[in-house]
């Protein structure tokens, strides 16, 4: 597991403790899949961005709804926003 994927899996955890991150499929919808609210999304790329320095702006969100998605996106931004 990368860097980004630990930090991705930490701010989920925040929002969905209860969660099997395990088991989450890496394609699925992250609201579906761990039945977030608006709100809670909100909360975990908040907690991101406090874990990796990356802010996702809203009109990308359609770019984090998922794990692999998720990922790819802060492992690409990461670097970025630490410099």
């Amino acid at each position: 597991m990368n860097d980004a994927e630990a930090e991705v899996r930490k701010a989920l955890s925040s929002v969905a403790p209860e969660a099997d991150l395990d088991a989450l499929p890496r394609d699925a919808d992250l609201q579906e899949e761990l039945d977030l609210d608006s709100m809670d999304f909100l909360n975990f790329l908040i907690a991101l961005a406090e874990l990796t320095g990356v802010h996702v702006p809203e009109s990308e969100y359609a770019q984090v709804r998922t794990l692999d998605a998720c990922v790819a996106y802060i492992a690409a931004r990461m670097g970025a926003a630490t410099e």
